[in-house]
């Protein structure tokens, strides 16, 4: 059950189909993707003498041969361990130790420093960089059959932000990552041959991920021109190849829609907008709804589950005629084909519909735990169930409403406020582009709120006085903020979610005169 049978097979089946793109421009049919990555495979188990179940990491900005790289190394048997390539090379060194990597296969602007850092007497690894030598003489050798492999054997090493400490690894089978496809088709999008997937998000993450399901229908893929997310040239590969798919983060999204709706350009060239990573607003996926139509789906996963606990299919986000269709939009849908989702309180019970706890999911689309960490590996899966340590609720239908991370509950004078309800009311504010909202320590209250607000271009005169108005006008008025920080930016990292420790950070630097 190598999950690198899904190139083999799309190749076998339609060899001189296009597969991979730059731009608009044609690279590889899928028969010499397939041929490129099963002569890269027998280089690494032949030439370099990796054996099955080794990890190769893959440090690279999106490029065609990330794909070469990605399916060579899961063809020959080997794990990859895709590494972000907007960490700095000393993170990246990190990682690629942490995994014990026999290789790395690195874009040639990243390798030399990275290089540098590898090449220690005690941390030594080849590297594979595109362009040179040693990859074209890997690209050229002896082709190998797909290896065979349990489905239970790890295939991704995939290593979290570690926004509030190293990042841990998690493991991802390849019966995980099929299960993952498959729950792409039932909930996310059945795919067309005709489909064409832009990769505006690293490759390393989300959008890599999804690209499995894209492969077994035969699709086009396409790597653009910037190599990442620019909404002008998202629009004119829309219009140049058509039936675009793209995963991005919300405030992606929201990039994206305000181009089309500012330039008036015509949506019709985007067929799927999957966004899911971080919360989107009710009023920004409403707006994108309004601008380009009914083309949007959310997914809820993380990790350790990828892409794969809940669902907010297209024609829920479409249809406005439901009763239900506001709380749906500020849902994260429900439960995915193949996995079970519950509501817990602490002790693991299951609370009743509506009621907040956190959200546990199990089915074959969970790790089987993180690298090299029993202790985090037994807090995590508990009787056969991953906690996520995310607070929510769900409702009769089997809704989930996302509320906040466990750890920015906020609780003051004994009553929880999830900062995603005060962040809700704040962004309706015609005058606030982003928000976030943290809690700061408070002799009298234990925790009171603090708001860092964002105001759009030109809206330099709204201050504290008009924003607590605005909140004392839709909320209860224990949750309101009692701080509001106008700031230029939200700190945030490689993948557009806000650094709330960072803003924690500031809040502790700066406490209030």
């Amino acid at each position: 059950m190598n999950l690198a049978q899904i190139l083999a097979r799309t190749a076998r089946t339609f060899p001189e189909r296009p597969a991979l793109f730059v731009g608009a421009r044609g690279v590889h049919t899928y028969a010499a993707l397939a041929a490129r990555s099963a002569r890269l495979a027998g280089y690494l188990r032949q030439n370099m003498g990796l054996e099955a179940g080794e990890r190769v990491a893959i440090f690279m900005n999106n490029c065609p041969e990330y794909l070469e790289c990605l399916y060579g190394v899961l063809w020959a048997g080997l794990v990859a361990v895709p590494v972000n390539a907007k960490l700095h090379p000393r993170e990246a060194a990190w990682i690629i130790d942490n995994a014990g990597a026999r290789l790395v296969c690195a874009s040639p602007e990243l390798a030399g420093d990275l290089g540098a850092l590898l090449n220690r007497a005690d941390a030594a690894q080849p590297l594979l960089v595109p362009g040179d030598g040693h990859y074209l003489r890997a690209v050229s050798a002896l082709a190998i059959p797909v290896q065979a492999r349990a489905p239970e054997d790890l295939a991704w090493l995939f290593y979290t932000s570690g926004t509030t400490g190293r990042p841990k690894g998690v493991m991802l089978s390849h019966r995980n990552l099929l299960a993952m496809t498959a729950c792409f088709f039932t909930d996310v999008d059945p795919v067309s041959a005709d489909d064409a997937v832009v990769y505006a998000a690293p490759l390393s993450h989300g959008a890599g991920l999804y690209g499995f399901p894209y492969t077994l229908r035969g699709c086009r893929h396409v790597i653009p021109e910037s190599g990442g997310f620019e909404p002008d040239e998202l629009v004119g590969l829309s219009r140049r190849i058509g039936r675009l798919a793209l995963f991005a983060a919300p405030t992606m999204i929201r990039r994206l829609v305000e181009r089309v709706k500012a330039g008036g350009a015509d949506p019709s060239g985007f067929q799927t907008i999957i966004y899911g990573g971080g919360p989107m607003y009710a009023g920004d996926i409403h707006t994108a709804l309004d601008v380009m139509g009914p083309r949007f789906v959310q997914i809820y996963g993380q990790g350790e589950s990828p892409m794969t606990i809940t669902a907010l299919s297209r024609a829920v986000l479409a249809d406005r005629s439901d009763p239900a269709w506001a709380s749906r939009l500020a849902s994260v849908g429900v439960a995915q084909a193949l996995v079970d989702v519950r509501i817990v309180d602490a002790q693991g019970r299951t609370l009743a519909n509506d009621e907040v706890g956190e959200v546990v999911v199990r089915g074959d689309t969970v790790m089987s735990g993180y690298w090299g960490n029993p202790a985090a590996s037994a807090a995590a899966l508990r009787d056969g169930w991953l906690w996520t340590g995310d607070m929510g609720s769900m409702d009769f239908h089997g809704f989930v409403t996302l509320k906040d991370r466990s750890k920015d509950l906020i609780i003051s004078g004994g009553s929880n406020i999830y900062p995603r309800e005060v962040e809700e009311v704040l962004i309706a504010h015609p005058a606030v582009r982003e928000v976030s909202v943290v809690g700061r320590r408070d002799a009298d209250w234990g925790e009171c709120v603090v708001a860092f607000v964002v105001l759009e271009e030109g809206a330099g005169g709204v201050g504290a006085d008009e924003l607590d108005r605005h909140c004392l006008a839709h909320m209860a008025r224990f949750k309101r903020p009692k701080e509001y920080r106008i700031v230029g930016s939200l700190p945030k990292n490689n993948y557009g979610k806000v650094l709330k420790t960072a803003l924690r950070r500031m809040v502790d630097a700066a406490p209030p005169e």
